[in-house]
C-alpha cells in the first residue's frame, strides 16, 4: 500500500486529500491549522506534527500551498522534507507558484535522490470535490508514469507538460488567460445591462456566438444562469480574487525573465489588485463583476 502525506489543507487541499482517503490510501495530513487538521482526521487521516514525522515510512508526499516560499521552506533545510524522504521517494507540488523556484526544488530533491513533480491543478473547489481537476505536471517522463495511478484519483485530465517547471508554466500560462477572459466577460455583461439588454439575453445570445468561452459558460460572474458556481453563493470561492492576483503576478515575472509582452495580463493583474485593495481578496475572482459594474 503507498504511504501518502498531504500538506496544505485550505479551500483544495481538504477536498483532494479526501479524494485520497477515499481511494483507500493511508494518509497523513499536516496543516498550520489544526482546524484543518481535525476536518481530515474526522475523515480517517492520520496527523502529523511535524516534517521530520510527515516524512517518516512515507512513499509520496503532496503539498497544495499557496506561495513559493511555503514550499521553500517545507522542502528545504535541516528540517526540511527532502533531509528526512526516503531515497526514491515521490514529491509532488500541486501550489502554483514560481517557476524559479520550482526548478531549485527539482534540482535539490535529485540531488537528495528524490522524484519530483510539479503538478498544478485548474478547476477550483468544486472540480477538487468531484475528482474532475486538470492536472499539468512536469518533471521527469518516467516519474510521472509512476505517479499517474495517484493523479487519477484527484483529476479527470491528466496531461504530461513536459520537463521540470512546465507544470507551472502551463498553469501560470492559463490562469494568465483565465483572469483576463473573467475580466471581458464582466465588462460585457456590464455594458450589456446599461445598453437595456437583459443578462439572460445576453447570456443565452453570447454563450451561442463568438463571445462563447469558459468564463461565460462555465463560470458565469451573474448569478442564476449557470448552476453550482460562487456567483449564486454570495461569490464564496472557488477561486479566491487574491489567488487570482497572486497568478497574475507570476505571469508577470515570468514574461520579465522570458522577456514576453503580456499588456492585458498587465492590466487584469492591475485590476484585481485594485479589486483586493477594496478588501475583497476573500470572495470568488468572478466577483470583480461588482467592482467592474460599479456595485
Amino acid at each position: 500500500m503507498t504511504n501518502i502525506a498531504f500538506i496544505g489543507l485550505g479551500h483544495m487541499g481538504n477536498p483532494m486529500a479526501t479524494r485520497l482517503l477515499k481511494a483507500g490510501f493511508p494518509v497523513k495530513v499536516f496543516d498550520i491549522s489544526d482546524t484543518a487538521v481535525q476536518a481530515l482526521v474526522a475523515k480517517g487521516a492520520v496527523a502529523a506534527k511535524n516534517r521530520i514525522e510527515i516524512a517518516k515510512d512515507t512513499d509520496v508526499v503532496i503539498t497544495m500551498l499557496q506561495t513559493g516560499q511555503q514550499v521553500r521552506e517545507i522542502c528545504i533545510g535541516e528540517n526540511g522534507l527532502f533531509k528526512h524522504l526516503k531515497k526514491d521517494a515521490l514529491y509532488i507540488d500541486s501550489s502554483s507558484i514560481d517557476i524559479v523556484t520550482t526548478s531549485e526544488l527539482h534540482n535539490i530533491a535529485k540531488q537528495a535522490g528524490i522524484h519530483m513533480l510539479d503538478a498544478p491543478v485548474s478547476g477550483g473547489v468544486a472540480a477538487a470535490e468531484a475528482g474532475t481537476l486538470t492536472l499539468m505536471v512536469g518533471g521527469e517522463e518516467s516519474t510521472f508514469n509512476k505517479a499517474k495511478f495517484i493523479l487519477e484519483k484527484l483529476g479527470k485530465k491528466i496531461v504530461y507538460a513536459g520537463i521540470a517547471g512546465t507544470g507551472q508554466a502551463a498553469k501560470i500560462c492559463n490562469n494568465l488567460l483565465l483572469g483576463i477572459s473573467m475580466i471581458g466577460v464582466c465588462e460585457a455583461f456590464s455594458l450589456a445591462e446599461k445598453l437595456g439588454l437583459e443578462a439572460k439575453k445576453f447570456f443565452e445570445i453570447s454563450s451561442n456566438a463568438s463571445g462563447q468561452c469558459w468564463s461565460m459558460t462555465s463560470y458565469s460572474p451573474v448569478p442564476g444562469l449557470v448552476e453550482k458556481v460562487p456567483s449564486n453563493n454570495n461569490y464564496q470561492p472557488g477561486f479566491m480574487a487574491k489567488m487570482m492576483l497572486k497568478d497574475l503576478r507570476l505571469a508577470q515575472h515570468a514574461a520579465e525573465n522570458a522577456a514576453a509582452n503580456i499588456p492585458l495580463g498587465a492590466e487584469a493583474a492591475e485590476l484585481y489588485s485594485l479589486f483586493v485593495n477594496k478588501g475583497f481578496g476573500e470572495l470568488d475572482f468572478s466577483a470583480i463583476i461588482k467592482m467592474i459594474a460599479g456595485s
